[in-house]
């Protein structure tokens, strides 16, 4: 649906394939394969692809839908996904845009970690593994930098960051309070202090190459309750599916059922992408469930890395080993795979709810100042998660041991200076190096880091 400079909503478009069906899959399939470098690099595949290469869609409306998926908790980047292909061939076209966005990276992850139990303890992966961690470290520090570059416009903005951080790294505030506050705060702020919160400028909405379909014949659906009732019945049904059967059979305290429900909520609070809320997954499944060690959260991360797809992708790293781990009655293997797939599932699905829902409405947020303060605001907020989340690398990348140490409402994991490693250091200084110097990329840096690691390995200095 396309809307005036007014926002008002134009008349819906034919429902009908602007794109034949199989040419749809077999580019949608073939975008999949390149996902790879985070939310930056897989919507710049899209990108390429879709408005530069192809044509389908014009620049202001691919980054229209952007800002929507910017609104939602998930991986935007998937979002993003799903939210073009129901443009360009409907429900069906959603559907195998997203599924085949996350199902890559989905399989090739699921055999990195059958690799990682059952080899995980031999010298050659154990370096492998060693040296992905640290590099982790300098890429989490990278992302600081280019999403605060984007997202710091301001003296508010900056305040909000610092908080963020502060609120995360010394009162242990749970993420999801600090990203919904940093929301209202905006909106507040934009309220009653409107130029205290600067959103991005519509430059970026250049128009960009002229699309072969033009905006008002793209797919849209006419928004009702009733429609609304029944997308959002449906999507809950199905995103709950496996969650039931799996609590009926192992138990509702099972480490199954856990994972399912944990992983269920937080595909809720993921605003700001899985560096994000990595944090926040890092601090309930390594402290509170013990599913993960806090250096397999860094090894799961660098694997997602290197596949293609999402990086929230590593939360099926942290059930599968959580998992066999913890089978209950199942056999080790079966218990990982299926809570591979049940988080996975559990993960992804809210995104397809979250665009088939809201899609007929987002043409109505288009232009809406007060969003964008707010989004702003929760952006702003995500450059001090992805801070923290850096912060808690280093301590348990770079040292062996660390202590808690608190005073009042302040707590804080010190690292034990004594037990730095010199390895580790080295090899995330040099992954700064080829990140910040020589401008690699994050799978050609990630490969360099693992080649030192098994040397070092090897070599019995790690």
């Amino acid at each position: 649906m396309s809307t005036d400079d007014t926002g008002t909503p134009a008349p819906a478009a034919p429902q009908r394939d602007l794109i034949p069906f199989g040419t749809a899959v077999r580019a949608w399939f073939a975008i999949s394969w390149q996902t790879f470098g985070g939310p930056a690099g897989q919507i710049a595949v899209m990108q390429r692809t879709l408005v530069d290469e192809k044509r389908w869609i014009g620049q202001g409306r691919f980054l229209h839908a952007l800002n929507y998926c910017m609104l939602l908790p998930g991986p935007e980047a998937q979002q993003l996904a799903v939210y073009t292909g129901w443009l360009l061939n409907g429900l069906r076209g959603g559907l195998v845009a997203g599924g085949l966005f996350v199902l890559p990276g989905m399989l090739v992850l699921l055999a990195l970690s059958a690799v990682y139990v059952a080899f995980g303890d031999t010298t050659v992966v154990a370096g492998l593994f060693g040296g992905l961690a640290p590099a982790v470290l300098a890429i989490v520090v990278q992302a600081v930098l280019r999403v605060g570059k984007r997202a710091l416009t301001g003296p508010a903005l900056i305040a909000l960051a610092v908080g963020a951080f502060l609120a995360l790294t010394l009162f242990a505030v749970p993420f999801p309070f600090v990203v919904l506050g940093a929301g209202v705060i905006g909106w507040l702020v934009h309220r009653f202090v409107p130029g205290w919160i600067v959103t991005a400028s519509r430059r970026d909405q250049a128009d960009g190459p002229a699309p072969l379909i033009p905006d008002d014949a793209l797919h849209a659906e006419q928004p009702s309750g009733r429609r609304a009732a029944r997308v959002l019945v449906v999507g809950i049904l199905v995103w709950s599916l496996p969650v039931v059967p799996v609590a009926l059979l192992t138990g509702i305290g099972s480490t199954l059922t856990q994972q399912g429900l944990f992983f269920s909520g937080s595909s809720l609070v993921t605003f700001g992408g899985a560096y994000a809320v990595l944090a926040y997954v890092a601090q309930r499944a390594v402290e509170t469930y013990a599913w993960v060690t806090p250096g397999e959260m860094t090894r799961g991360l660098a694997l997602a890395e290197t596949t293609p797809g999402p990086l929230i992708m590593v939360v099926q790293f942290v059930a599968f080993i959580g998992a066999y781990r913890n089978p209950g009655d199942l056999d080790p293997w079966v218990a990982a795979l299926i809570g591979a797939l049940l988080t996975t599932w559990v993960t992804f699905v809210p995104s397809f709810l979250f665009i088939f829902l809201g899609a007929p409405y987002v043409e109505r947020l288009r232009g809406n100042r007060t969003l964008g303060a707010a989004l702003a605001a929760i952006t702003a907020a995500v450059v001090g998660v992805i801070a923290n989340l850096a912060l808690y690398f280093a301590t348990h990348t770079l040292f062996a041991a660390s202590n808690p140490w608190s005073a009042g409402p302040l707590q804080l994991d010190v690292p034990d200076l004594t037990t730095v490693q010199p390895a580790a250091l080295g090899i995330a200084v040099v992954a700064a190096l080829l990140l910040f110097v020589v401008r690699w990329s994050v799978l050609r840096t990630l490969g360099v880091c693992a080649l030192l690691g098994l040397a070092l390995g090897l070599a019995g200095l790690l």
